[in-house]
């Protein structure tokens, strides 16, 4: 559910974004812990009243509940694939293909998360449509800090330091000339900080403005499922045509990227990237069949 408003990038970057999927569900201490999680993030971001917490806590259970149930094995599945393929070289063709493989494996648990996330989002109230809207004013200021640094040279360092510790954690300790190349890279990268940020925030509103008008007046459930099916939709694929073709123009150079430095890997690297995979692959089939985990751990978030 997380993901339904808070995506980025990431799914492009394919073999480095893995990094951040495995921060936030793949490892078993982190989806374990998966449901509070969720629900502190959201109620964060949303404020819910008392009548309100109910069923958004419901909707977690049922979600998590569903999610390693029906999910987890073909996420395994797919990395398994992947881990196969790193053993030879790669091609941008190839590691885009991998970024639409990974959109159409998660887009179910996008799609349930939208049909079981509606009857809430219909309660909500302007209370919820301010807190929201402030925490999304609060997230833009810290992105700004991190991405629009005033300095044309220290914004291309930290973009630089970004891709370099993604690297590193999938493929180990890099040499110099893996250093110059993540450089080069990221020197004539076409991502445009500005420009996503103004397109995150243009989402946001439209997140606000869809809200609103769920919760405003009587909606056909399967109307409001509609048409918040389609703000988690232009989560991967933009419904602004220009946005959507500079999407395109920066996936084909992150994978770019990304086949440019896993051809320069070394055996060992290799290696460290296979074994990271695999560890990954071997959480998600345990978790898939550790159903016991799932019972206690949305017992602990109804009482809470």
């Amino acid at each position: 559910m997380k993901r339904l408003i808070h995506k980025t990038l990431a799914t492009a970057f394919i073999v480095t974004g893995l990094l951040i999927i495995s921060g936030c569900s793949i490892t078993r201490l982190g989806y374990d812990h998966g449901p509070r999680l969720t629900w502190w993030w959201l109620d964060g971001y949303i404020g819910f009243d008392q009548e309100q917490k109910t069923p958004a806590k419901q909707a977690i259970r049922d979600w998590f509940d569903w999610h390693r149930t029906t999910q987890l094995l073909e996420y395994a599945s797919w990395l398994s694939s992947v881990r196969r393929q790193i053993e030879g070289p790669l091609t941008p063709a190839q590691v885009c293909h991998w970024s639409d493989e990974l959109q159409d494996i998660i887009s179910p648990a996008l799609d349930h998360a939208v049909q079981l996330a509606t009857p809430v989002a219909m309660i909500l109230s302007e209370p919820q449509w301010r807190h929201l809207e402030q925490r999304y004013a609060k997230s833009n200021d810290k992105l700004r800090h991190k991405y629009l640094q005033t300095d044309p040279e220290d914004r291309l360092n930290a973009s630089i330091k970004r891709t370099t510790k993604r690297f590193k954690q999938l493929y180990g300790r890099l040499d110099n000339t893996q250093h110059s190349l993540i450089a080069a890279n990221a020197e004539s990268s076409p991502f445009d900080p500005e420009e996503w940020l103004f397109e995150r925030q243009r989402r946001q509103q439209l997140t606000l403005v869809t809200l609103q008008r769920l919760s405003s007046g009587p909606v056909p459930t399967e109307q409001a499922v509609n048409q918040l099916r389609k703000l988690a939709e232009h989560t991967f694929r933009s419904d602004d045509p220009g946005y959507r073709l500079y999407q395109e123009i920066l996936a084909m150079h992150i994978c770019g990227t990304i086949a440019q430095v896993h051809n320069s890997a070394t055996p060992t690297q290799r290696q460290h990237a296979h074994d990271k995979l695999l560890s990954w692959e071997n959480d998600l089939q345990v978790l898939a069949g550790d159903q016991h985990r799932t019972d206690d751990q949305m017992h602990t978030v109804a009482e809470q």
